[in-house]
């Protein structure tokens, strides 16, 4: 080893400059180079894929662009959903802006992040009743399939007959080395029932192919990172890498290593959690299975783990296209933690003259409001891997729902909200799009994440003059 221009020139050519980071003359090293290189093994790649050095060598130096899909069940109570249409920031005359409504008031801290879309309207119509249609046609915009699941008196009917719009942005997304990511898209759940129906899922890789959402932050834990052969023997995943992963460290630039460090300290901390004996939800590690999928009292606890969870994957890059879908179409979780004992569906078909009825619902969604502000808020508390900002500022979460209001099951002014700034959307508005399908919105998302070449989505009769604009 010798010097040249206070640079440490070691074996094969590589730099080691004074503070112990080795680099390959000629340019950034690929991530499968660095781990030959290094004699380390596989299972420590999906650690490096959110590395500034190694994304430059992979060609994928631009910002990110992240999209998350949220569902929430059953419909609004418009009075306390939707704000007058206009600014979210400033009052008229220079006046203090009007309060949120009450089931928006946790977005308060962003409301200069949100963008809230009225008028956008579900128009695909065909067999299944209003709630399979508003789940399965939600991000897919196309008809469902014959079949023979039955709802109500309506027309039996069976899966989609499309893909939806979160897989047709995968599909773009991984056909590039540049953006392509270790899981393409990942697809939590909170609660979602185990039966397999039209009720049960948004997510379609295709025609007749629903994506079932991981409700267990147990099982995406392990599919995340792995070590784990079940839950009576919850095993770290940084014990038999840890050796690899230090050499790798002493390898990469400051940077890199930081992000090492951040993201090894957030799976510890969770897996902490997890088997901590002085929680009394991580000491019951064992019992878990039947209480993370059915336990309603629960729901709280299992939707931050797997906030937790989405945020880790996007800080390491495992993903830039996710959903978190709570419950399900006609979901009846009860929010007895609330002092809500009635089960969410009963109380959407109450009339909009039960006020009691109304209340709860509205404490209902303003609960759903709060669990994607914390979401918001832990993307903001994380800085973006090698960029500006932060995970926010690189991010868009899109809150939806299968129905406009529950008690007449109407398609008309899906909810639609918008937090944070990866697509470039201008927020701190609540726009009143008139009478649009919403085919127009979900072309929109694609364009925003770069799928430009998508012309039509879904049913092509309700695409009109394509993406919905007025977004930017």
């Amino acid at each position: 080893m010798h010097e040249t221009n206070g640079r440490r020139i070691g074996r094969n050519g590589a730099v080691r400059s004074r503070c112990g980071s080795d680099r390959f003359f000629g340019g950034a090293v690929s991530r499968r180079a660095l781990l030959r290189r290094l004699g380390v093994g596989s299972a420590v790649l999906p650690w490096l894929t959110n590395l500034p050095s190694l994304s430059a060598a992979s060609g994928d130096a631009g910002a990110r662009r992240r999209l998350v899909i949220v569902f929430s069940p059953d419909g609004v109570v418009k009075k306390s959903f939707w704000p007058a249409a206009g600014s979210l920031t400033a009052g008229a005359d220079g006046a203090a802006p009007a309060p949120l409504p009450e089931s928006l008031a946790a977005f308060e801290p962003f409301r200069d992040r949100i963008l809230t879309l009225k008028g956008v309207h579900n128009r695909v119509r065909g067999d299944g009743d209003g709630h399979m249609r508003g789940i399965g046609c939600l991000l897919t915009g196309i008809e469902l399939l014959p079949g023979n699941i039955q709802g109500g008196s309506d027309t039996p009917a069976g899966w989609s007959s499309g893909l939806s719009i979160d897989q047709e942005v995968r599909g773009h997304l991984q056909a590039d080395a540049a953006t392509a990511t270790r899981f393409g898209s990942l697809e939590f759940g909170v609660l979602v029932p185990g039966r397999a129906d039209t009720w049960t899922r948004m997510v379609y890789a295709g025609a007749n192919r629903p994506v079932t959402p991981v409700d267990d932050p147990y099982q995406m834990f392990r599919k995340l990172y792995g070590g784990a052969r079940d839950r009576d023997s919850l095993r770290s995943v940084l014990d038999p890498i840890r050796e690899d992963l230090a050499r790798v460290a002493a390898a990469v630039p400051s940077e890199d290593r930081r992000l090492l460090e951040e993201h090894a300290a957030l799976v510890r901390e969770f897996e902490q959690e997890l088997t901590g004996a002085t929680d009394p939800v991580a000491h019951a590690v064992p019992a878990l299975e039947q209480g993370v999928v059915i336990d309603n009292d629960r729901m709280p606890r299992i939707s931050r783990m797997q906030t937790e969870l989405l945020v880790a994957s996007l800080a390491a890059d495992f993903t830039r296209v996710a959903t978190l879908q709570y419950t399900n179409s006609v979901g009846q979780p009860r929010f007895t933690w609330l002092g809500i004992q009635e089960g969410q569906h009963d109380l959407s078909h109450e009339p909009n003259s039960n006020e009691s009825a109304q209340e709860k619902l509205t404490r209902i969604n303003a609960w759903y409001a709060g669990e994607i502000a914390h979401l918001a808020k832990r993307l903001a508390e994380t800085p973006e891997p090698g960029g500006d900002g932060s995970l926010l500022d690189h991010t868009t979460i899109v809150w939806t729902n299968e129905l406009g209001e529950g008690n007449s099951h109407s398609h008309r002014d899906i909810p639609w909200l918008l937090l944070g700034g990866g697509l470039g959307f201008t927020t701190g508005r609540a726009v009143d799009c008139g009478d649009v399908a919403h085919n127009r919105l979900l072309l929109a998302l694609a364009h925003a994440m770069g799928h430009t070449g998508l012309e039509r989505f879904g049913n092509p009769d309700h695409c009109g003059d394509g993406p919905l604009t007025g977004l930017s």
